[in-house]
């Protein structure tokens, strides 16, 4: 694992435990997309699928097992808890989020490394993260009042994306690959 991989995590980590700590303490989920968050959960259930069928180290089961009970916490307060579910504002989470999960799942069943259930499930997951904030930030445009917590959530899930781009590059150029995503030309 490389630097960027792990402070990557620990950033996505500190945004979700940022989120949660928020619902939870002020019994408000005022600004945050229900939307984005049940996309969220779709993107953790199809990625780690392979949670008791593959065994890769104790630090990767952990993480996963965290990003999937705290996504389900999070839609859990947001949708039944007695209190917090009032403080949701439907008429702002107006977002079609159910229109990015058909293109996802389709741009998945086309381009991929394998053409397995695994596989294609963690290419749609790839896809689908990388549009699931579309609603908050839709949620943050037509939302008058943003609160610190709220933005700084946000904020961090931009920069868990931004480490996870340098991870990948970082791993481009020091691992070797044994699939060429870009063809060499032959004349």
């Amino acid at each position: 694992m490389n630097i960027f991989r792990l402070a990557g995590d620990m950033t996505h980590l500190l945004s979700i435990l940022l989120l949660l700590h928020k619902i939870h303490t002020t019994k408000s989920c005022a600004g945050i997309s229900l939307k984005t968050q049940e996309l969220y959960v779709i993107v953790f259930v199809s990625r780690y699928i392979d949670l008791f069928r593959t065994y890769y180290s104790m630090y990767n089961s952990l993480m996963k097992i965290v990003f999937l009970g705290t996504s389900m916490c999070i839609v859990w307060y947001m949708r039944l808890h007695k209190v917090v579910r009032q403080t949701y504002n439907k008429d702002e989470d107006s977002f079609r989020h159910y229109f990015l999960v058909l293109p996802c799942l389709a741009l998945a069943l086309l381009v991929h490394h394998n053409f397995t259930f695994i596989e294609i499930l963690w290419t749609f997951s790839l896809y689908l993260e990388s549009v699931a904030i579309l609603p908050q930030l839709v949620l943050l445009q037509k939302s008058s009042n943003i609160d610190n917590l709220t933005g700084t959530y946000v904020f961090l899930l931009g920069a868990y994306r931004g480490l996870y781009l340098l991870n990948w590059v970082y791993r481009f150029f020091t691992e070797n690959h044994r699939v060429r995503w870009i063809r060499r030309w032959q004349w």
